[in-house]
């Protein structure tokens, strides 16, 4: 008897086996539970565990410890199990299966095609009945968004078995739904608070498809998470079980990498989007070449070498290409050249024609193909050409399913170039809805501009929490749920409007400041020392680390007869005040020494007195018992904006942007807990604002570094 909880929100690779091997147990009757709970949250209880199995005489097993005691007591009770030996390839393959948790295509193929050859002339992975290395690995595959785009999309025997397990056990839909309810009810609760997502669209027979498309070029910055998010939501809000798909718009391979893709799935993953299919633009450059050949041989395209590297002139001046009437046979085999890569390929592209004259500029024959020699990161130097993000998008959005095309207004001029090339080519029509992009003063949103900080040292990296990437702002102490949240409410709107980073902040706080721990921090510039008469030695005490939210812990403070205060804090004292020394009571001023040159306060002594009322002085001052065990060395990093502009425009120089000056760095003291928290926390230290803990900078510098998080006050 006993009673399995687990955590549903996120895809956590334990999560999900756990759950499936115990409800099959449970059915089986290899095992009896009392309860399956399944809690909406990242953890338990606001604990750290994922998955908690609690028996009958109240031993509880969390996390790893679960798969480890279930089986021990359902192995030797399993008929599907006839043989030692075959338990022996069970415990094999739970340990091989660690290898499909991996969210990077690279990791995978390997695993994954060791997995699908030894599947060839199986039904299951061991033995003659289903068993728990088959469900295990299903979990672990259905969990992994990344790997289950693979195997549908190559691995044949995998996908066959895969299919074969499901449909099998009808009662693996319903667990996969409840470990999934979660999307349903958030989304529905964001729904209701402020954004409205009655918007016009088109009817739909069955659930909806849509599609996110990164070019892996750069990491995912705070204007992506808006396409991301929305696109998530229509494909699965309110229950739906519509399919988010992530193509990686891989067509230019002078600015992609493997780095930037793998990094696009975390973020994702950081910011709890799971795409159901994942794709790849580059698995279709057949497809897209036979798609060209087709718009040649229907006189819809042409060659060009006239204007190439002259900036478009002709275009821009609504004139036609001197190779406009090109033939068919001449444009073809000029295509051919292109494709080799030679150097008279080099010199041509292929146009769509479409409209040369056109007001709009997107119809004036786009290029559609072009030649690149540089080794592409997933198909190394196969091909020479690649066709431009406005030729593929219309193409495989049709091809892949997609139901509604959600993208950004920038892009509301080549809305008639996407139907234009669906219907040149005959492809099933897919409808748009164009939403505002997501505007923040002072923010450089251009990954070409932002490609251009980092490339030349102006930050430390795109994590850094200067950037506007999604790690940059969360490095800098964002919560994803207030991200989420944010961004959400402000819904598919398509009016344009530049927010504030205050407001954004200003949520994030409402999350962070009911559960953050508060500690004192201490300026080390010309700290003053002060004694203390009326203490007799040196001790400590216990005291909350939140005074409204006893559940954060307590923290201890130490006391003495020496303590430590700010130069500022020390400046504003009269002689003879009675101030109060937080997280401890009164003292009076009794004497103040100063520098006569640089008239800096050097010493105070204090005189204790506990008796005093803390309501009515007015200045509460931050200290550290001057005691080498509790002064903790630290710095406090302040950020300003990387740019001073509030509104950037394309034509903005770059140059004539950026800030001077980014960054404030100040050494400092903490209490002796501080030196205890793992690395990420959010704190508060007191009088100080809100902190939080960088495991990077606190490896560079030795000391443990804090970046100040925003309040949302200006």
């Amino acid at each position: 008897m006993a009673i399995f909880e687990c955590a549903t929100d996120g895809i956590a690779s334990l999560v999900w086996p756990s759950a499936i091997l115990v409800k099959y147990l449970d059915q089986s009757g290899l095992l009896q539970i009392d309860q399956l709970a399944f809690e909406d949250g990242k953890s338990l209880d606001g604990s750290s565990a994922k998955v908690r199995l609690t028996l009958d005489n109240g031993e509880k097993h969390e996390d790893d410890e679960v798969l480890d005691h279930v089986l021990s007591l359902a192995l030797p009770k399993s008929s599907a199990i006839p043989s030692a030996n075959e338990a022996g390839l069970i415990n094999e393959w739970f340990a091989r299966t660690k290898a499909f948790t991996a969210l990077e295509y690279q990791k995978l193929k390997k695993p994954l095609e060791e997995l699908d050859s030894h599947l060839l002339l199986r039904s299951y992975i061991v033995g003659y009945e289903l068993n728990f290395a088959d469900l295990y690995t299903w979990a672990i595959l259905r969990s992994n968004s990344i790997a289950l785009a693979n195997i549908r999309k190559s691995a044949i025997n995998i996908n066959r078995w895969y299919n074969f397990v499901e449909a099998g056990n009808p009662w693996l839909t319903d667990v996969v739904k409840d470990l999934t309810r979660h999307v349903a009810q958030r989304d529905k609760a964001i729904s209701t608070r402020g954004a409205s997502y009655k918007i016009d669209l088109p009817s739909f027979d069955g659930p909806m498809t849509t599609r996110f498309p990164p070019e892996p070029s750069g990491y995912l910055h705070i204007g992506h998470a808006k396409a991301a998010l929305l696109n998530d939501y229509f494909a699965h809000h309110n229950g739906q079980r519509g399919t988010l798909i992530c193509r990686f718009d891989d067509t230019n391979p002078s600015k992609e990498s493997m780095e930037f893709q793998d990094a696009i799935v975390e973020d994702l993953k950081l910011l709890q989007i799971y795409a159901d299919r994942t794709s790849y633009s580059s698995d279709y450059f057949q497809e897209m070449y036979e798609y060209a050949v087709k718009l040649i041989k229907d006189g819809k395209a042409f060659a060009d070498d006239s204007e190439l590297g002259q900036g478009d002139t002709d275009r821009i001046n609504r004139l036609p290409s001197k190779r406009r009437d090109l033939s068919i046979e001449d444009t073809l085999a000029r295509f051919e050249e292109m494709k080799t890569g030679s150097t008279e390929g080099q010199r041509w592209c292929l146009r769509a024609r479409i409209a040369y004259d056109s007001p709009n500029g997107t119809l004036r024959d786009p290029v559609i193909f072009r030649c690149n020699l540089l080794p592409h990161h997933r198909t190394g130097s196969t091909w020479k050409i690649y066709p431009t993000y406005d030729f593929c998008a219309p193409i495989l959005d049709a091809l892949e399913g997609v139901t509604l095309a959600l993208r950004t207004n920038e892009y509301r001029d080549r809305n008639v170039q996407y139907a234009w090339m669906q219907e040149a080519l005959g492809l099933r029509k897919v409808p748009i809805y164009d939403f505002s992009r997501f505007n923040l003063i002072r923010t450089l949103l251009s990954k070409r501009k932002l490609t251009k900080i980092v490339d030349e040292g102006m930050v430390w990296g795109w994590d850094d929490p200067r950037m506007p990437t999604i790690r940059g702002i969360v490095r800098r102490g964002m919560t994803v749920e207030a991200l989420r949240d944010f961004i959400l409410k402000q819904g598919p709107s398509r009016n344009v409007v530049n927010l504030e980073w205050g407001a954004l902040w200003s949520a994030n706080k409402k999350v962070i400041d009911p559960i953050g721990p508060r500690h004192t921090g201490i300026s080390e510039v010309n700290v003053v020392r002060c004694q203390i008469s009326g203490v007799d030695q040196t001790f400590s005490e216990l005291k909350p680390r939140h005074a409204k939210n006893a559940a954060v812990g307590k923290k201890t403070v130490w006391y003495g007869r020496s303590i430590l205060v700010e130069q500022d804090d020390a400046q504003s004292f009269e002689f003879d005040e009675e101030i109060t020394l937080m997280n401890w009571g009164n003292a009076i001023v009794r004497q103040i020494s100063k520098d006569s040159t640089t008239n800096l306060v050097i010493a105070i002594e204090l005189e204790l007195h506990l008796e005093g009322d803390v309501k009515k002085t007015k200045k509460k001052i931050t200290w550290l018992a001057d005691l080498e065990d509790n002064l903790v060395p630290v710095v406090l990093y302040t950020f300003d904006y990387l740019i001073t502009k509030d509104k950037v425009e394309k034509t903005d120089e770059l140059k004539d942007l950026l800030n001077p000056s980014t960054f404030t760095r100040t050494e400092a003291r903490a209490d002796c807990d501080v030196g205890k928290l793992p690395m990420g926390t959010t704190l508060q230290f007191d009088r100080k604002g809100y902190f939080k803990l960088d495991a990077v900078r606190s490896e560079i510098e030795g000391k443990l570094v804090f970046f100040d998080v925003p309040s949302g006050k200006s």
